[in-house]
């Protein structure tokens, strides 16, 4: 069987040295593995998702708890996990949450290494010192910076309003430990994005998200609970676009697409209140209350100008719930 570490080496050039720290490199990267999932072909996001996905995950309890990323496990009915010395694990999904992005597995035996303790993200600045970590240990693992903290709006309805953007990109970001100068966990791997160099050459980046969000919401993620109230979901998937949000595509299942909006519309606002980029109309579409409510939307499709409502839906509801190994 194929190791899921392979193809997913860091350059030599890039890896943190094995001396220098406060805290025991090869002891730290140990408590980062690999994830494996296995979704239903008949997933509600089998079909954006695909049905194997690999990433990482961090070890953040003696009991086996790991954190990931939500995309990673959604849905998943087989979950494996693979240490740094080859050693497979099997997992079973505790939950994800779709407002901070974060998914939960829990071993099924102990994985015999010390989790990663729990930090703060919020004392890193362009320039702080980092170690971007998949599993695998160090040959797996970059020493980095942070290149900036800032606001990022997803076209899939999501919203993080301090994500932390890192530089050297990871070949494997998804699910990766972001790890500050003390070893302790600060981050948790979620987009590669496209970033531009000083002489306007295409660099890419990591975006990763701050692990302070993580504790508010631990109790509710590791006993399966929705972390928070479900927000209205539209199931629409758009841009900026300079300034206004365009409509690049529906999900088929979604309120939207049954309310017949289409590609190529403008989204102007969102009950009353005009927006121009996602951000602005993410925060509209939420304040108009819980999953359920119906969104008053007004649209401009070609040189018409309309208002629609669309009644949302919850979209945690959509989804296969976590089946217990």
């Amino acid at each position: 069987m194929a190791s899921p570490f392979d193809g997913f080496e860091v350059e030599a050039r890039l890896r943190p040295a094995a001396h220098g720290h406060a805290f025991d490199l090869e002891r730290t990267l140990s408590a980062v593995v690999a994830l494996e999932t296995r979704v239903p072909e008949d997933a509600f996001t089998a079909a954006t998702l695909g049905v194997d996905r690999i990433g990482n995950g961090a070890l953040i309890g003696a009991n086996g708890l790991v954190v990931t990323m939500g995309y990673l496990v959604m849905e998943a009915e087989d979950v494996a996990l693979t240490l740094g010395d080859g050693e497979r694990v099997a997992a079973h999904v505790l939950g994800s949450d779709p407002v901070t992005g974060f998914g939960l597995v829990q071993a099924l035996q102990p994985l015999d290494v010390p989790p990663l303790p729990l930090g703060d993200s919020r004392s890193l600045r362009a320039g702080s010192p980092v170690i971007i970590a998949g599993g695998g240990g160090r040959n797996h693992a970059a020493a980095g910076q942070v290149l900036t903290r800032m606001r990022f709006a997803g076209y899939w309805e999501y919203l993080l309003e301090d994500a932390i953007i890192t530089e050297p990109a990871h070949p494997h970001w998804s699910g990766a430990a972001l790890i500050g100068a003390a070893g302790e966990l600060v981050g948790v791997g979620s987009l590669s994005l496209q970033g531009q160099s000083a002489n306007g050459v295409a660099k890419p980046l990591n975006m990763f998200v701050p692990i302070e969000l993580l504790p508010p919401i631990l109790d509710d993620l590791a006993q399966g609970r929705p972390a928070h109230a479900p927000r209205p979901w539209l199931g629409v998937i758009a841009q900026d676009m300079g300034p206004g949000v365009i409509v690049v595509a529906l999900n088929p299942r979604g309120p939207a697409a049954r309310a017949e909006l289409k590609p190529g519309d403008v989204i102007l606002a969102v009950a009353g209140v005009a927006v121009s980029d996602l951000a602005g109309f993410y925060t509209q579409l939420w304040a108009q209350g819980s999953a359920g409510a119906v969104i008053p939307l007004r649209l401009r499709r070609e040189e018409d100008v309309f208002d629609v409502e669309v009644r949302s839906l919850d979209r945690a509801a959509m989804l296969k719930k976590p089946r217990f190994n």
